[in-house]
């Protein structure tokens, strides 16, 4: 194959385990599997069915063959679409937004031709969670307990869970946090995402498993939540700027210097931030296909994934 390897499975902590995928960019995340004499607890899946198999079979090869249950941060299809290659008996847990967001998303019928190569996710199917959170939710997994915190509001989409750890210390932040890459926010809020980080600092976790990139750890937790608040008040910045001016989203970012941001992979996301920024800031509705449109022409050809 070409481009980055199908992922690797890192112990966290005894029997908590990231499925980290290489390098994080569009379609290619991370995920995880607390593995213990209770069976397995799975967070997230991956967006084809080869690259869940491969998860599946690690999770397999640590000592988890029974998958009981399994949580998804969030709709979108990198972290949902493997889903149905779960065992028919996992109880599957999600926020009842997600799963609205999941049951309506069309992308795993057909991927637009917005990303290049378009992605084939291979035979999977349209699977919802068995279990829908209003807020947040505590799983006892063996005697580890699992909790599954919503933020209290739209992040990084509106049905966002993330999973903590208390006794390991481990969080599983889902796309609240982006680990060297750009943040994408489009599907939630800007002001939600920044408030989020906030939050998840308040936990304290020694170990971040962040949604897309390398796990953080150390003095890098707080570096990563930093980079991101400074991003988000950048974004909150501009779109002030465009719209005072009268721009329009792409008009805005084509007059701006990314800065610190602009070696951090994935940029084009700038314009579907502002896309969100703008709407939240005007009260406008939000068009998705014109903000993948306007990713595209800023960035000069489609997005590029390995999948």
């Amino acid at each position: 194959m070409t481009g980055p390897e199908l992922g690797h499975l890192d112990e966290l902590a005894p029997g908590v385990h990231g499925w980290m995928q290489p390098d994080g960019s569009w379609w290619i995340n991370n995920a995880g599997a607390v593995i213990d004499d209770g069976g397995v607890f799975l967070i997230d899946t991956c967006a084809t069915a080869r690259r869940t198999e491969r998860f599946l079979a690690a999770v397999a090869e640590a000592g988890g063959a029974d998958i009981r249950m399994a949580v998804n941060t969030h709709q979108h299809g990198d972290h949902t679409y493997g889903n149905s290659l779960l065992p028919s008996a996992t109880v599957l847990i999600g926020h009842r937004l997600m799963r609205d967001g999941l049951r309506d998303d069309p992308v795993i019928d057909g991927c637009p031709p917005f990303w290049s190569p378009v992605p084939d996710w291979g035979p999977v199917r349209r699977r919802l969670p068995d279990i829908a959170v209003n807020g947040s939710l505590t799983v006892h997994h063996g005697d580890r307990r699992i909790e599954l915190l919503h933020p209290g509001g739209p992040a990084h989409t509106t049905g966002d869970l993330a999973a903590w750890l208390p006794q390991d210390g481990v969080l599983f932040a889902g796309d609240l946090v982006f680990s060297g890459l750009t943040p994408l926010v489009f599907m939630g809020s800007v002001t939600g995402a920044l408030a989020a980080v906030d939050w998840l600092a308040d936990l304290e976790p020694a170990v971040v498993v962040p949604g897309h990139g390398p796990a953080l750890t150390g003095t890098d937790i707080a570096r990563a939540f930093d980079e991101h608040r400074r991003y988000y008040r950048w974004i909150l910045a501009l779109s002030d700027e465009g719209i005072t001016h009268g721009r329009t989203p792409l008009e805005a970012v084509g007059t701006a210097d990314l800065g610190e941001f602009g070696d951090w992979a994935d940029p084009e996301r700038v314009v579907l931030n502002l896309h969100r920024a703008y709407a939240e800031r005007t009260g406008s509705e939000f068009d998705v296909m014109a903000a993948l449109k306007d990713a595209v022409t800023w960035l000069g050809h489609p997005m590029h994934t390995y999948v």
